[in-house]
């Protein structure tokens, strides 16, 4: 059986709809973020908390654990400047509590949730595998201190594991059935599908003077289902004993503006976008695109879905929103 601590999530429901296609899956949730609705039927629902080690231990005593899925961590860049303390207790203790309990049980097999902002403000073009990891913020350091406890765990306990670095997860499943359901929602697609759903007054590029084409910040975007095959991958190749600590990252090599996603955004839907320029934000970079290389050449996974699918489904989404 498969434990996905944070499935109810955006990125950790997509999973589980995949997963339980072909494992046994019970999902650990707290629903501070995630949706009870967004869990696929097929898998056992628990509501708790990593931070609380009677709930992790009752998971583990009450299924046959064979391997872990971690998505259950704050995302918000900027409250985590504002709070770190926050960040640090959920996104890094209560990681430990979870990694504590699967050492005593000896499940060793484990896939974290990881960022593109353990890279900082890199000085490449197209960040790899190898690049400097210089987080700027609370978020991003919380996630590769987590990163550096696995490293550590490997070594002394023999843990199996594989990150995945995320860029900027977007879309929705193709039945429209799970998609993106954030609050405060602080996602450029799903911000321009809700003002040109009358949702929002306006869109806010936030600054249009970087040294890009357009002047606005360059992106890499990846379907929501893409990301969930690359864990599907992961997880058979922990299953099969051909991984054993790997980083990979997860992007299509491909970045695109912001004024490119609104304009992507405004041909799907035939709606014209009311947008205004803003002043830039601090720590942002211009660019940030991932390579993908490395988990292309050893699990065969590359991204297959293109920025208008990714609207597209988005957009249906969003239209029948019903969490």
């Amino acid at each position: 059986m498969i434990l996905v601590v944070g499935g109810a999530g955006y990125i950790g429901s997509h999973v589980v709809k995949e997963l339980v296609e072909t494992e046994d899956v019970v999902v650990l949730d707290n629903l501070s973020t995630g949706h009870r609705a967004a869990v696929d039927s097929r898998a056992i629902f628990v509501k708790g908390d990593l931070g609380n080690v009677d709930d992790v231990l009752m998971v583990f005593r009450s299924y046959p654990i064979k391997a872990v899925m971690h998505f259950a961590a704050y995302s918000l860049v900027g409250e985590s400047v504002v709070d770190p303390l926050k960040y640090y207790q959920n996104n890094m203790a209560s990681t430990i509590t979870l990694l504590k309990v699967m050492m005593r049980f000896k499940v060793k097999r484990f896939i974290f949730s990881s960022t593109a902002a353990t890279y900082g403000i890199p000085d490449v073009e197209l960040i790899d595998e190898t690049s400097a990891t210089m987080p700027i913020n609370p978020y991003g350091r919380s996630k590769l201190m987590v990163e550096q406890v696995l490293a550590d765990l490997a070594t002394s306990d023999g843990l199996n594991y594989v990150i995945l670095r995320y860029f900027n997860a977007a879309g929705a499943h193709e039945s429209s059935s799970i998609g993106e359901s954030h609050d405060p929602e602080t996602h450029l697609i799903p911000i321009i599908l809700q003002q040109l759903l009358g949702q929002r007054e306006k869109i806010s590029i936030y600054g249009a003077d970087y040294d890009t084409p357009d002047g606005t910040c360059i992106r890499d975007y990846i379907h929501v289902t893409d990301l969930a095959n690359a864990h599907i991958l992961a997880l058979k190749a922990l299953l099969t004993g051909k991984k054993g600590a790997e980083i990979y990252n997860l992007g299509n090599g491909l970045g695109f503006s912001v004024k490119e996603v609104i304009e992507t955004c405004e041909k799907v839907t035939g709606v014209k976008a009311n947008v205004e320029i803003a002043d830039r934000r601090a720590g942002d970079p211009a660019r940030l695109v991932a390579s993908s290389d490395k988990i292309f050449s050893e699990l065969g996974w590359k991204a297959e879905r293109n920025l208008e699918k990714i609207i597209a489904d988005s957009w249906k989404w969003h239209q029948k929103q019903q969490y």
